[in-house]
């Protein structure tokens, strides 16, 4: 994570729903976000399709952005349905490499377990990009196994829960 200064507070101003609109911002968030990690243009050309925020989603209801107090967007999450009962996919979770480790990601992780258990889901499962991992496992998720890549074929991924108490 050479060249990115973290900033010290969050300074998020809030968590909203995604507008549809933001849709094509929102997926260049989510390719820059990614990019820190320094991963070639082969491997970014391949994750591209898998880091686009659609339309749809965000119509469903799914996705959330974090909101930086000058009003720009400083992260982005979602979520989406699951194959497993009572279970709901953590489907993106990117903050803005300018805003990486201020506590934005953690904010946007809380509200979507938050959302969750709303949604009556018991769990969440996680496919997680390697150097994403231990932000997970320090925000209480358990690695249950590794995973397919829905990105780039023949890669295997961390895949975590986190298991939720009902809602009150």
């Amino acid at each position: 994570m050479e060249g990115i200064e973290p900033i010290a507070t969050p300074s998020v101003a809030g968590i909203r729903a995604a507008r549809l609109e933001e849709a094509p911002q929102l997926s260049e968030l989510c390719v820059r976000s990614k990019a820190v990690w320094g991963y070639d243009e082969t491997f970014m050309a391949l994750a591209r399709a898998a880091l686009e925020v659609r339309p749809e989603h965000i119509d469903a209801g799914d996705v959330w952005v974090a909101t930086a107090a000058d009003g720009s967007i400083a992260g982005i999450v979602a979520l989406g349905p699951s194959d497993q009962p009572r279970t709901l996919d953590l489907e993106k979770l990117f903050v803005a490499p300018e805003r990486i480790r201020s506590g934005v990601g953690r904010m946007l992780l809380a509200y979507a377990m938050a959302e969750a258990r709303r949604r009556g889901a018991r769990r969440v499962t996680i496919l997680s990009d390697p150097y994403a991992a231990a932000f997970y496992e320090r925000n209480g998720a358990m690695r249950i196994g590794v995973a397919p890549s829905d990105a780039v074929p023949g890669r295997m991924l961390p895949l975590f829960e986190i298991r939720l108490d009902p809602a009150p």
